[in-house]
């Protein structure tokens, strides 16, 4: 079991104790979650709040493993100051691009720290792009670069396609502030491993390409 710094520790508690009260006050969920509406209508905190919030315990431990599992590689590398920016950065981003793709849906409403939790996970990809990663469904380790390519794609495919109840764009949003933050704090990612940060950003250029031609 790896020690949890405390910066961790507050972030975890601070999605545990409103999810769970969430969890049995629909109210308390209906008032902070991502919504469009309530958001033009000027409830920008909900930017902020939705990213505290999950739909059910599974969302909960999966996000909180994640960031769990992810946490110590960044803040070991970048320091504890520079693991909450990039974790507060990439829950706004990963909720704006959200509202970027569904501001014309006034009824479109989300929940869950997977944006924030995405940064951190790219963050930690390329700090140590060769890190040996289990994904579910596949029996054998996977290097981490390899992960976050296919991750970035299947987000894609998911925004495409709408596939799930997912927030795919919420996600691509948080990897993104990941991947550029860390990148702008460790410049020398980009000489050292140029191959892996092209291969990562691919996906990215491929996404701003699809929205400008209007295919997605």
């Amino acid at each position: 079991m790896m020690n949890l710094e405390p910066i961790t520790i507050g972030i975890i508690l601070a999605n545990v104790l409103p999810s769970i009260k969430g969890f049995e006050d629909d109210s308390f969920i209906r008032k902070y979650l991502f919504n469009i509406s309530a958001i033009q209508n000027g409830q920008h905190f909900r930017m902020i709040t939705s990213g505290f919030l999950h739909a059910d315990i599974m969302h909960l431990v999966f996000n909180m493993l994640t960031l769990y599992f992810f946490a110590n590689t960044v803040i070991y590398s970048l320091g504890p100051q520079y693991f909450l920016l990039i974790y507060v950065a990439s829950l706004l981003f990963g909720n704006a691009l959200s509202y970027y793709f569904h501001k014309n849906e006034p009824h479109y409403s989300a929940l869950g720290a997977s944006g924030a939790v995405s940064g951190v996970l790219f963050a930690g990809i390329l700090l140590n792009p060769t890190m040996d990663m289990y994904v579910m469904f596949v029996p054998f380790a996977v290097k981490g670069y390899i992960v976050g390519i296919f991750y970035l794609v299947f987000s894609i495919y998911g925004m495409k396609k709408q596939f799930g109840n997912i927030g795919h764009d919420a996600h691509f949003g948080g990897a993104v502030a990941g991947f550029i933050l860390t990148l702008i704090l460790r410049p020398s990612i980009l000489v050292q491993e140029t191959q892996i940060v092209i291969l990562l950003a691919l996906p990215i250029i491929a996404l701003f390409v699809l929205i400008k031609s209007g295919k997605i």
